[in-house]
């Protein structure tokens, strides 16, 4: 019977001889592994103590190393009288016994648990291969009332990516598409229902300056041929020749002065009077826009399918509704918001209560829009569209304030209900390209270098490359793993160095390395001549293969890091940071590292049933290897 149901994780249990499960608010057996344990360690301690169970589940915790147990109790948090929590420890020891733990050894005010090495093997491995794919996510925790399925599950707009037009696709956008990508995941594993959002920045003046860098340096035959590169290029070109008239408007505003006369003339005023054609709908200034617009979005498609991303709506700028943006203005202007100064509207938002917020313009003295007022805009339409529970904004931390202003500006419209969904996850910078990527400013060139770098890494072992089926795929595969996990490796706030070598090496903790991983186990049953459906039937009947190994630390310790993982993935779902769930797919790679020696599968000396069992777990473990690369955005590979 499967242990996807009550009723079939308890006659597992019952045949380790634990008893009914007991039932507790918190706890989820049928999702989490260590829950299962944990709810008969809750009414255990709570009667040993005298302890409210409620208090209890809440002090329990899973410790950062296996050394101090699978589970542990600070007792001090039990807030006991009468005693020394020291003196409760030993008490509590004493009086504790049950099947499915060893009996715990106090460590000064702590109580450490270990599971069994009997219940361990019998419970994890068809818990793990019962769920399969699923194994790790929560379907119920996105649910509207968990009591009340039929009310729906929870929605979250991620909008994450959102490169301008007119500007390059750089390694920041990078970052965002990697991390939003894997915030999406998460949200669907834990039964969200998830719209992702790729908001262009495909309106604005910095298209006006495009444009007006078309019409002196466009070339018909380097669109066709190249069109988003030289699309870039026209634009880098134009923006040099147009910075000396920006800092010279930036150095007037620093000394006070008024900038209305620069702004007025040279590129300043070509540019500005090719924005106002757009949003006053002159037809042949929005053609020229939505052909530019048409050939970055068709680009882009193509480069997110290679990172297996694929988004449910492209939007922009251009699609906020004026209608909506008058809206925002007349209620800002009725709430006394918005104050006219020299010819421009804008929030004083210390006045507001909001420190460090400053000044910002909402509509220029040219009378066009800046992000601001389309970008709150943008927030009531998709509320109308959407009834999202909470929308996410993954955009570096450069814009930290700027998104401050913005959901200030929608607490300052009364809206304070949709305020408090509304969250920016940030992230820190990528510093310096390798120089073995040269100038690289497309996310597709990035790619395609880490794949030749990693196709050329393949080739020095002809005989494997040999029996590689589509060695291409499997090379754009492992180079996007690299470039990912380099990313992903720290805390998404930190800021990192790209490095190609580093990245594609397989030492140490990379992408490579994690494919690799992968490939070993995935080539465990083939050399074993064995199928799942073998260990399908090997543990259907509460084997018994694995108890000489349980005696074995490094078998014992990779049921218990297994036992872990969704925990970690609901961890993850917390902090919304990647690393949490890379950290623990490299302890588990580390952890199976130091297994393959000591628990051989061919050639196994207990034959067949040992044969099978230690397959088993190599098998469950692969599963868990393969959810957590899937997770994070990866793309496991079978040889390589």
């Amino acid at each position: 019977m499967s242990t996807t149901s009550l009723e079939g994780l308890s006659a597992k249990l019952a045949c380790l001889g634990a008893g009914a499960l007991p039932d507790h608010a918190s706890i989820q057996p049928l999702h989490r592994p260590n829950d299962i344990y944990r709810a008969y360690l809750i009414p255990i301690i709570a009667q040993l103590t005298g302890s409210d169970h409620q208090l209890v589940s809440e002090s329990i915790q899973i410790p950062t190393a296996l050394a101090h147990g699978d589970l542990t109790l600070p007792v001090p948090r039990l807030r006991l009288k009468g005693k020394k929590p020291a003196e409760s420890c030993v008490e509590i020891a004493a009086g504790f016994d049950h099947p499915l733990f060893q009996k715990p050894i106090p460590s000064g005010i702590h109580l450490p648990f270990f599971f069994t090495p009997r219940s361990l093997p019998r419970l994890i491995l068809p818990y793990v291969l019962d769920r399969g794919d699923s194994y790790g996510k929560n379907p119920t925790a996105g649910l509207r009332d968990p009591s009340s399925p039929e009310l729906g599950r929870k929605k979250v707009i991620v909008e994450f990516s959102s490169p301008n037009i007119a500007k390059e696709f750089h390694a920041g956008h990078l970052r965002s598409t990697i991390m939003g990508a894997f915030i999406s995941n998460l949200y669907e594993s834990m039964g969200w229902d998830v719209v992702k959002i790729n908001y262009l920045g495909d309106w604005g003046k910095q298209f006006g300056l495009l444009a007006v860098g078309w019409g002196r340096y466009g070339s018909e035959e380097e669109l066709a041929r190249e069109p988003l590169k030289h699309l870039l290029n026209v634009y880098a070109r134009i923006n040099t020749e147009f910075k000396p008239e920006q800092d010279a408007s930036k150095a007037a505003r620093e000394q006070g002065l008024d900038t209305a006369e620069i702004e007025s003339k040279g590129l300043f005023a070509e540019r500005n009077e090719f924005f106002r054609r757009m949003e006053d709908g002159d037809p042949e200034a929005l053609a020229l826009w939505k052909r530019f617009r048409d050939i970055s979005i068709g680009r882009y498609v193509s480069t997110y399918a290679r990172l297996n991303i694929g988004f449910d709506e492209y939007s922009g700028e251009s699609q906020v509704q004026t209608t909506s943006v008058l809206a925002v203005e007349k209620a800002l202007k009725e709430k006394g918001v918005y104050e006219e100064k020299d010819g421009s509207w804008m929030i004083d938002f210390e006045k507001h209560g909001s420190k460090g917020l400053g000044l910002a313009v909402v509509r220029g003295r040219t009378g066009t829009t800046t992000y601001l007022l389309r970008d709150v805009a943008a927030i009531l339409e998709r509320e109308e569209k959407y009834q999202f529970d909470k929308m996410i904004y993954v955009v570096s931390s450069e814009q930290d304030i700027y998104f401050r202003r913005v959901f200030k500006t929608v607490e300052l419209l009364g809206r304070h209900d949709l305020a408090a969904r509304l969250q920016h996850v940030n992230f820190g910078k990528v510093m310096g390209m390798s120089s073995r990527l040269g100038n690289v400013k497309l996310l597709s060139d990035i790619l395609d270098q880490s794949k030749e770098s990693m196709h050329e890494v393949m080739r020095r072992n002809e005989v494997k490359y040999a029996q590689v089926q589509e060695p291409e795929n499997v090379a754009e595969a492992v180079g996007i793993a690299a470039i990912m996990v380099q990313d992903m490796s720290g805390k998404r706030i930190n800021n990192y160095a790209f490095d190609m070598e580093r990245m594609i090496s397989f030492e140490g903790d990379t992408g490579p390395y994690l494919q690799y991983c992968h490939v070993r186990l995935n080539s465990i049953l083939r050399k074993a001549g064995l199928t799942r459906a073998d260990l399908e039937s090997h543990i259907s009947g509460n084997s018994s293969s694995l108890d000489e190994d349980t005696t074995d630390k490094h078998c014992m310790d990779l049921l218990r890091i297994m036992c872990q993982y969704p925990d970690v993935t609901t961890t993850a779902f917390r902090n919304l940071e990647p690393s949490t769930i890379l950290t623990y797919l490299f302890r588990l790679a580390h952890q199976l590292s130091s297994c393959y020696d000591v628990l051989q599968v061919v050639g196994a000396s207990g034959g067949r049933d040992m044969m099978l069992g230690r397959a088993t777990l190599y098998e469950a473990a692969r599963v868990i290897l393969e959810n957590g690369m899937r997770l994070l955005g990866l793309s496991p590979v079978d040889r390589m």
